[in-house]
């Protein structure tokens, strides 16, 4: 007998032979080469028994290193070299392995029990891996029920080692031996096992991936598997895992190939991540299982990606199930593609795919096989997903006779769609709208349709609707794109009932805990109405709601009412339909009580600071010009005291009355408040900031605004110099000589002429001849009007002869000549009379 190691440095099988109650090993088991108990004993023709496979390499060496082959154990040169079996040998090692091996059962299976040594249960285990790796032919004596159970029952042991090598145990038994399987899947083994993917080490979570995927090869437990609370989302995450070892990673991912003959399974791996399988099912499935897959999809939670590679993976398939007459197949289709739909990536993917035509198709057609109205919403969803990532539409077919979806002809059928439908998908269909009425190329088609149909008055009725909010958003949003266009026929279709009007109006003055997307396009409807509809202007002004829209303003801008999204856009249109009702005080004197109550023309200053705020800056300009062409009206004169009777008869003993407080532009008493006076506000300087502004309409309105300072009426060279204090008349001259718009030029040419009525300016801007040259150019280019108060300020500094002043002056000469005689002979004629 002889005590022998592992060839590969491994622990033999014979190791155990000083264990108890296992037959001691016989020396002519062993294989002189490996010592280890031989499986194939050959015998050379010596007489010497070796492991075939041992002495096989063996002479391989001795070939390749060019030596004689020879007996390894006497190293005596062979003649012959043929192996010849030792059937007796190999029968006689057999009989003592099966009876050895059985010996070593009953102590494993006795050993097996959680109270038992942790060594004496791990040499257990240990022998029942050999026994099954080494044995084949007697697996089905280590597979009974008892053994397989109590190893199961070591995963429950409180040693980290015992539960490692419980599974790699489980492992060797269960391989190809559904029996087992189905053992070891009893109860609650299967969670216990996918516990250990999270809570053992490395090499723990190995040994349990690499057991889940022995019990995958049985397609009777996948589903089991599969049920299991965390399975499929922890594979999943081992697939994914940077940090993993390999073999981990692979075994994770044949595991989940292995569970995907359950569709329950490829449900939850889509819902973890793991989406092609269901897309592989749904190109390839039976219907059933395309219908499965893709219903399961239209409920998918999908991050914009993944909509992308679906759009590209099965895109066409879905549009395909569309066009068929099988209901519940349409059914899935449409809800998958609405959830595809909604990213542009995707969109664009399924438009160039073909998705438009059977849409459009789904949506008109009223016959056999017509979709039934909730899944024509579900079209209409799909159709709105896709219209709003604003894309080229009048490029792309979408009926038989090349029609485009922004065709006359389609948006006519849409809006007449939108009227002869339910609250659902009307929103839905109005949402469509919204989508091309927000694109450029587009909106204008949509306008003409309006138009032509007369749609208008049905539209504005949405605004009143209670019970369904998506669709009085989509109204809204959609009246707001087209206003800019249809200002005048929309201000008529609110002019006809107060309802519609009203609505808005409380929609923008909702208190809400933030702005919402409804009010800022409320407030851009009214924004964009006729500002000079004096109708419409006043109805508001009875209803209350400029006053509330000031409050709605200060609570803005205090930060009491916040919206990051919408806020600046809200406030920009708040401001300009706040800034409507300057435009009714020629007309109206409940407007100037308004102003007048309210301050308006101090909010308007103060809004003038809103810096990268263009649109209210204008706004507040525009409002103050409107505001402040009304204080020459408003300024009250002062009465003064009647001469005594002395001043009466001597005037020359006379002096002027002295009254404080004058307004030094409108030359009474002005203010703020009461008149609307901008020099009283302090807003010159103000105004004259704005002139350096990059937005040419921002710089339009503030010289609209301090132009009203030098109006005919007023103190015209107080307000030039005024206007000179606040260093603004470099930033005029600069408007005229940039020359950015016509209008601008129109605006400045008047400016600078009213300027150079002040001789010292006059003769100081006068050596400008960038001034000259923008004025010359004025002179020959303008419009006739402009064109005349060019050649004014030209001739106040001396460009062009002012023969007018001349004659002028001859007249008064004259008239100087005449007065005196006449004085002369008043003074003879008095000596006459005294």
């Amino acid at each position: 007998m002889v005590e022998s190691g592992s060839w590969d440095g491994s622990q033999s099988d014979n190791s155990s032979q000083f264990e108890p109650g296992i037959d001691n090993i016989y020396e002519a088991f062993i294989c002189p080469l490996t010592k280890q108990v031989m499986h194939d004993p050959v015998t050379l023709e010596n007489g010497q028994t070796f492991e075939r496979e041992a002495i096989e390499i063996w002479f391989k060496e001795c070939r390749e290193n060019g030596q004689p082959l020879s007996c390894p154990t006497t190293s005596k040169e062979l003649s012959v070299t043929d192996l010849s079996p030792s059937i007796a040998l190999r029968n006689t090692i057999e009989e003592w392995r099966a009876r050895n091996d059985a010996l070593k059962l009953d102590i494993a299976r006795q050993s097996l029990y959680l109270a038992n040594a942790e060594t004496n249960i791990l040499l257990a285990l240990k022998n029942v891996r050999d026994i099954c790796r080494n044995i084949r032919k007697i697996k089905h004596r280590v597979r009974n029920p008892q053994l397989v159970r109590l190893i199961t029952d070591m995963l429950k042991s409180s040693s980290h080692e015992v539960r490692y090598k419980a599974l790699q145990t489980l492992q060797v038994v269960v391989e190809g031996d559904d029996e087992s399987k189905a053992i070891v899947a009893e109860g609650d083994n299967v969670r216990t096992i996918v516990k250990f993917l999270t809570q053992e080490q490395s090499k723990g979570r190995e040994a349990a991936v690499s057991v889940l995927f022995e019990l995958s090869k049985s397609e009777s437990l996948c589903e089991k598997i599969g049920s299991v609370r965390g399975a499929i989302i922890l594979l999943v995450g081992l697939t994914s895992s940077k940090s993993e070892i390999v073999s981990t990673v692979e075994k994770a991912d044949k595991t989940l190939t292995n569970l995907e003959v359950s569709e329950d399974n490829v449900r939850e791996m889509a819902t973890n991540g793991r989406l092609q399988p269901l897309l592989a099912k749904l190109l390839e499935g039976s219907p059933e299982t395309k219908i499965s897959m893709a219903s399961y999809l239209g409920e998918l939670a999908l991050n914009n990606d993944v909509k992308v590679i679906v759009a590209q993976t099965v895109g066409s398939s879905l549009i395909d199930l569309m066009r068929t007459r099988n209901m519940r197949q349409r059914e899935a289709a449409l809800r998958a593609l609405n959830n595809i739909s909604t990213f542009e990536g995707s969109a664009k993917v399924l438009i160039d795919t073909g998705i438009l035509p059977p849409l459009i198709k789904d949506l008109f057609y009223v016959g056999p096989n017509q979709l039934p109205i909730r899944l024509k919403e579900v079209s209409a969803t799909i159709l709105a997903n896709i219209v709003n990532i604003g894309y080229d539409f009048y490029k792309v077919p979408v009926g038989p006779d090349h029609q485009t979806l922004v065709s006359e002809d389609i948006v006519e059928s849409l809006l007449q769609l939108t009227s002869n439908t339910g609250p659902e998908i009307q929103g839905k269909l109005l949402a469509v709208l919204v989508g091309l009425t927000s694109c450029p190329n587009s909106v204008i088609n949509v306008v003409s349709a309006i138009r032509n149909s007369a749609a208008i008055i049905s539209l504005v009725q949405f605004v009143e609707i209670h019970e369904n909010d998506d669709l009085r958003l989509a109204s809204i949003k959609l009246l707001h794109n087209i206003s800019p266009h249809m200002s005048e026929e929309l201000a008529n279709a609110l002019r006809g009932t107060v309802g519609q009007l009203g609505s808005l109006v409380a929609i923008i003055l909702e208190n809400t805990p933030t702005i919402t997307e409804e009010q800022a396009a409320a407030a851009g409807v009214l924004a964009e109405l006729p500002e000079r509809d004096l109708v419409l202007t006043m109805r508001l002004l009875r209803d209350g709601a400029f006053e509330k829209i000031i409050s709605k303003i200060s609570g803005i801008r205090q930060k009491e009412i916040r919206g990051i999204r919408f806020e600046r856009t809200f406030l920009e249109r708040l401001v300009s339909i706040l800034a409507r009702i300057t435009f009714a005080l020629t007309k109206e004197t409940q407007a100037v009580s308004f102003c007048c109550e309210n301050n308006l023309t101090a909010v308007f200053i103060d809004l003038l600071q809103s810096n990268s705020q263009d649109n209210i800056q204008m706004a507040s300009a525009i409002a103050l010009e409107n505001l402040s062409l009304e204080s020459k009206n408003l300024t009250r004169i002062p009465e003064l005291p009647p001469p005594n009777y002395c001043v009466s008869i001597f005037s020359c003993l006379s002096k002027p009355p002295v009254v404080l407080g004058i307004c030094k532009i409108h030359q009474g008493i002005c203010s703020v408040r009461e008149s609307f006076c901008l020099v009283e506000g302090q807003a010159v300087d103000k105004l004259v900031d704005l002139l350096d502004h990059e937005n040419e309409k921002v710089v339009g309105a503030a010289l609209a605004a301090l132009s009203t300072l030098l109006e005919d009426g007023l103190e015209v060279e107080k307000a030039v110099r005024l206007i000179d204090e606040a260093d603004g008349i470099t930033p005029i001259l600069n408007v005229l000589l940039e020359n950015q718009t016509e209008n601008l030029r129109i605006r400045a040419v008047w400016m600078v002429e009213r300027i150079l009525r002040i001789e010292e300016i006059a003769r100081e801007v006068g050596e400008e001849q960038n001034v000259t040259a923008a004025l010359i150019d004025a002179f020959q280019n303008a419009d006739f009007k402009t064109k005349q108060i060019a050649e004014n300020a030209l001739r106040h500094i001396d460009k062009i002869p002012n023969f007018s002043e001349e004659l002028e002056l001859s007249s008064k000469v004259d008239k100087h000549c005449s007065l005196r005689y006449q004085n002369f002979l008043m003074g003879v004629n008095s000596k006459v009379w005294f």
